[in-house]
């Protein structure tokens, strides 16, 4: 049976994520002939503390974007997850050799051009819930622009842990057919400061300890973030006024080599003029300026893999009255969460076109998500957890 529709026909759900999350039965199973690809950059943490946390962003970001390309070509949607140093996708089995290919390329090329080794695994669905794990989706509606995925069950890190325990090869059927497109992945903007009455980003990575609590306990945790920071959109870590490109020789040199360009004149020349003219386009009472209100609206701060991955702006004040209810949930051993604390937040991008047509990957300052996740695995290995 061909299912390989399965996410582009799933209904979108427009009420609150909380709200959904009271209705499981909203969560459709994933087909069993789906994969789950995985990437991830081995020993991200070294590179972070090189200074690298933009570039490990943008080798993540193009783990999507290289797998996107090739699903707009088939005319598929596919769930994606963007983990700060790494990423997860959902595929129907039908792109499986195309996506797998065009990520070795991806793969060599950032160990070629920046000495990083960056992971890329899949494993079927079918393996997953062979082994006992579940893996239900559902699509939210998050604002008149932005849809996300949202998984309940710990398939996908189950998946994940077993990608990143073994290094495995992929073969490259046909090595002049293969192909990488990284059209439309930018990463131009300088760290952003957060928005005003904000003084600090927060990355939380939390997990539930109890798979079949999942969507109750998170339900309750999203309404307590709610409470204490407001809604999604108010406590965004994005404030267009705080905005501002970054755009040097270094900048333009390290997006040409991830993206799998030659670094040459003609090449930089192009980059540079595109973001000359993206100068020009930011500028108050020009056609910009809509690009910039969908910006914030299309900024991935949000992330539902079967755990929350979160990017929040706010106080320590409020970050105090959040960590005080979570430490609680741990305590009683619901959940097990990492946090970062930042004061400034780093974007990649994917623009496919300035209308609507774009979605911005964000991470607190210094990888919020790869730091959070660090403290979170240290919490599981004191604990002797199998998460």
């Amino acid at each position: 049976m061909d299912n390989s529709l399965f996410y582009t026909k799933l209904k979108n759900h427009k009420e609150p994520i909380t709200e959904l999350l009271s209705k499981t039965d909203n969560f459709k199973r994933i087909p069993d002939n789906w994969y789950i690809i995985v990437t991830d950059i081995k020993g991200s943490t070294v590179s972070v503390e090189k200074g690298l946390s933009e570039l490990v962003n943008l080798i993540a970001t193009g783990s999507i974007v290289a797998a996107l390309n090739i699903a707009k070509k088939h005319t598929i949607d596919i769930p994606f997850f963007f983990g700060g140093d790494g990423a997860t996708l959902l595929i129907p089995s039908i792109l499986l050799q195309e996506v797998m290919e065009a990520l070795v390329i991806h793969q060599q090329n950032i160990q070629k051009e920046f000495d990083i080794v960056l992971r890329v695994g899949n494993i079927a669905v079918s393996k997953a819930y062979n082994n006992n794990q579940e893996l239900k989706i559902a699509k939210a509606s998050i604002n008149e622009l932005h849809t996300i995925p949202v998984i309940l069950g710990n398939g996908l890190h189950y998946a994940e842990k077993i990608i990143k325990s073994r290094d495995i090869n992929f073969e490259v059927e046909n090595k002049q057919k293969a192909h990488l497109d990284l059209k439309g992945m930018e990463c131009r903007w300088n760290k952003i400061s957060p928005p005003e009455n904000s003084n600090e980003v927060v990355s939380l990575l939390i997990n539930a300890m109890h798979e079949s609590e999942q969507a109750s306990i998170f339900q309750n945790i999203l309404e307590k973030t709610d409470e204490i920071y407001g809604p999604l959109q108010s406590r965004s870590p994005i404030s267009i006024d705080k905005l501002e490109l970054k755009f040097n020789y270094k900048r333009i040199k390290t997006e040409l080599k991830a993206g799998h360009k030659k670094f040459s004149i003609i090449n930089f020349l192009k980059v540079w003029f595109s973001g000359m003219i993206g100068k020009y386009m930011y500028l108050p009472n020009n056609e910009g300026q809509k690009y910039l209100n969908e910006l914030k609206q299309l900024s991935d701060i949000l992330v539902m893999d079967g755990r929350i991955n979160m990017v929040i702006s706010g106080s320590p004040k409020q970050r105090q009255l959040f960590t005080k209810y979570l430490d609680d949930l741990e305590k009683n051993e619901l959940i097990i969460y990492g946090i970062y604390v930042s004061k400034k937040s780093i974007m990649s991008c994917y623009v496919q076109n300035r209308n609507s047509k774009h979605i911005h990957f964000v991470d607190g300052g210094s990888s919020g998500y790869t730091r959070a996740a660090k403290i979170l695995k240290q919490k599981v290995l004191h604990k002797k957890l199998s998460l």
